[in-house]
């Protein structure tokens, strides 16, 4: 055992940063490392691929915490490093430098990868992913000046938001879609057509059920996209957007349970008592929902890091919160809380103008709110994230009907 009570986290996103935050702010003194492979302090993603990428913010609008925040509260931030494995047995962490560090307690906070496209020409320079700043800069360099010929494959919540930001910013934008509506797998057929023809509307080309086949490219770089059914779509740009995959392998060649992400109970402890995870890459047992749940957006990262530090400090913590996320493409802002698993082929009963793309819309199954959606409908989502938890059985008429307060269902 470690002979100093040390606390190490490795990943320093979001969920490292909140939960290096909630240690000091809940009186723990010893030493934290919070060790980051990128070079940059926590930073959040959500702007990547908004206001960062359309330029409308700054640098310092996407970082977690201001730059001194660190040394002020004694938390040793090592950016640049990687670590090469976990010695569980003797409860230490060795980095790719050959630096040890030894831990009482241990959190993985090492999110997720752009899951990379297998295809003829995808190594090609001006094939992009958005996963990091980088990525972003890069991106917004390229689009900034508008006139370029954007084609984006894959139509998931980053697909569209990147399509929304390169469309507003003057780009031709095509969207390659394998499904026949976008968003579709997590809103269902009615709200992914609200989406496309949101797109649509504003100049977006939208492509659907479409296999690409290849990448095209002259001298080293991309100059089109080749559909399976021969026909080639010309790109100055190649975005691909096909979904992420957890950063699991320093968890499964220390031995943890890894399931879809690493396998932890609704304290976020992993199967090693001394090893807990939260954010992207964890699997957790969400006791509402009464099922496992991974999530890769910003709220669960933010409160999953603050929730894993309470229990490694070993308060009783039973992370409840109900998963949010939120995206703005052109004119629409949304907000959605629930279980997704749960809402896929639930009755959706609307709240609101439709037509107009102002409402509020609940998944319901089994006679209960499974999941909303409220849609340029605004400081709500609290309410609908009520409505999810109470679990009561709910009157459709009533669910429906805007002058019935949700604090009553």
């Amino acid at each position: 055992m470690p002979d100093s009570k040390s606390y190490v986290i490795v990943g320093a996103g979001l969920a490292g940063a909140s939960a290096a935050k909630t240690l000091r702010e809940e009186g723990f003194t010893g030493p934290i490392q919070l060790i980051g492979a990128e070079a940059h302090r926590p930073y959040i993603r959500p702007p990547l691929s908004k206001d960062y990428l359309s330029g409308s913010g700054d640098l310092d609008s996407v970082y977690v915490d201001p730059k001194d925040w660190y040394t002020d509260h004694d938390v040793d931030l090592l950016l640049g490093t990687s670590v090469a494995r976990i010695d569980a047995a003797r409860q230490v962490i060795h980095t790719d430098a050959g630096d040890e560090f030894a831990y009482s307690k241990l959190l993985l906070t090492t999110g997720s990868s752009s899951r990379r496209l297998s295809i003829p020409g995808a190594d090609l320079e001006g094939v992009h992913y958005l996963r990091t700043l980088e990525d972003s800069d890069n991106l917004r360099s390229l689009l900034a000046g508008g006139s370029m010929r954007l084609v984006l494959i894959g139509s998931g919540w980053i697909g569209m938001e990147v399509a929304a930001t390169a469309r507003t910013l003057g780009n031709d934008v095509t969207i390659l879609d394998r499904d026949p509506i976008p968003l579709a797998t997590v809103l269902g057929n009615e709200l992914g057509q609200m989406f496309a023809d949101l797109h649509e509307q504003n100049g977006v080309i939208l492509r659907r059920s479409v296999s690409v086949e290849s990448v095209v490219g002259k001298n080293g770089r991309a100059t089109a996209v080749r559909l399976e059914s021969g026909e080639v779509i010309p790109a100055d740009v190649v975005v691909v957007g096909i979904g992420a995959t957890p950063n699991v392998e320093l968890a499964d060649s220390a031995g943890l349970t890894i399931d879809n992400g690493i396998s932890v109970d609704a304290s976020l402890r992993t199967s090693d008592p001394a090893i807990y995870a939260a954010g992207d890459v964890a699997n957790a047992y969400h006791p509402v929902a009464k099922l496992r749940l991974r999530s890769e957006h910003w709220a669960n990262a933010l409160n999953g890091g603050k929730a894993a530090a309470r229990s490694m400090l070993g308060q009783n913590v039973s992370f409840d919160d109900i998963p949010y996320f939120f995206t703005d493409q052109f004119d629409v802002g949304m907000e959605y809380s629930g279980f997704g698993p749960l809402a896929r082929g639930a009755d959706v009963v609307y709240r609101g103008d439709r037509v107009g793309r102002e409402f509020i819309a609940f998944w319901v199954a089994g006679g209960k709110v499974v999941a909303g959606m409220n849609v340029n409908v605004w400081d709500v989502n609290e309410a609908v994230q009520g409505v999810i938890r109470r679990g009561n059985q709910v009157d459709g008429a009533k669910l429906a009907d805007a002058d019935v307060p949700l604090e009553s269902l």
